[in-house]
């Protein structure tokens, strides 16, 4: 039998999209606010666009953030995607406001210190060794960012597998840390790099 994921819809997100290319790995693919579905499918998706206060409204509204800390307490897989990796974190700064996040990550996402803003584009990154979300990237591959903000303490992250990107300095692109996964950049916008990233991902369910 394939794997289910749940791709979860707390009002913000590129649902379609993700939909369709977390389906393309093989795996039966549901997009959801159904909080029992997140916390009993094999994989779950958190995916995230825009502000980092409305997606945790959202997360808040829904009271979907339980469901994942206990998914990643209890080993089951998790995936953050852009702003949904962004509100894994302990809190984010944005115009001079702090939002609380959902702490399962340590430390803050802040805006990128860099001259253009937002990071928009396709950009390499530095695989952290024995990374298994980016197993078999070829050399040179490239993902699609979209973002003005990230997470940029990286000794905070020392605990985990960092793979890493630079837009004038160096942040957090894709962590794995157990259970849990964040990419910042988009994999269903990332071509064939993006697709490598879903399976592997898919392969750990």
């Amino acid at each position: 039998m394939a794997k289910s994921v749940v791709i979860l819809d707390y009002g913000s997100g590129n649902l379609r999209s993700a939909e369709r290319a977390v389906a393309r790995t093989g795996v039966d693919v549901t997009v959801t606010s159904d909080l029992a579905a997140a916390a009993t499918a094999d994989g779950l998706v958190v995916p995230g666009v825009g502000a980092y206060a409305a997606c945790m409204a959202g997360i808040e509204a829904l009271n979907a953030g339980p469901v994942i800390a206990e998914r990643v307490a209890s080993g089951r897989p998790v995936l953050g995607i852009c702003v949904g990796m962004q509100i894994l974190f302990e809190s984010g700064v944005e115009h001079g406001v702090e939002t609380k996040g959902l702490g399962l990550l340590p430390g803050s996402v802040t805006r990128l210190s860099a001259k253009r803003i937002p990071h928009m584009g396709w950009n390499t990154v530095d695989i952290a060794d024995g990374s298994r979300l980016l197993a078999g990237l070829p050399e040179g591959g490239r993902f699609y960012f979209v973002h003005s903000y990230a997470a940029q303490d990286l000794d905070l992250l020392r605990d985990a597998r960092v793979t890493t990107a630079s837009h004038d300095l160096p942040f957090a692109a894709v962590v794995e840390a157990g259970a849990l996964s964040a990419a910042q950049f988009h994999p269903e916008k990332s071509a064939d790099c993006g697709y490598l990233l879903l399976s592997n991902w898919a392969a750990t369910l």
